[in-house]
């Protein structure tokens, strides 16, 4: 079983930067594929970010492509999202995932959840 623990949010002016890192425990990092969350107050939560568990596929939802990277270090155990130009509108608690490793992985599919880090952008 694999824990996650999310680090790394904090308050960032609107158009800045900021990143996320996520890091696994009890698991074998590499048998799953990772994805990063978002739930902002009164919303559903969201995959905003997906990678493969090889590092070679990635997705992103339309609202976060062009500014959002994820990526992995499997040496390390760990998943980051680097956020750049960020909006009010991307203000949320980020939650890290793993799921299984068939690809593309379903938000439904992910399986461990770390705790969640609060991101908040200020206009």
């Amino acid at each position: 079983q694999v824990q996650l623990v999310e680090s790394g949010g904090g308050t960032v002016q609107a158009g800045g930067s900021l990143r996320v890192s996520c890091a696994a425990s009890g698991g074998s990092f590499s048998d799953y594929n990772l994805g990063w969350f978002r739930q902002a107050p009164g919303k559903e939560r969201e995959l905003v970010a997906s990678i493969h568990w090889s590092g070679a596929y990635m997705y992103y939802a339309d609202s976060v492509k062009g500014r959002f990277t994820i990526s992995r270090d499997n040496a390390k155990n760990t998943v980051y999202l680097q956020m750049n130009s960020l909006k009010p509108e991307d203000a949320a608690v980020y939650y890290c995932a793993a799921g299984p490793k068939t690809w593309p992985v379903r938000s439904t599919r992910f399986t461990y959840w770390g705790q969640g880090t609060q991101v908040t952008v200020s206009s």
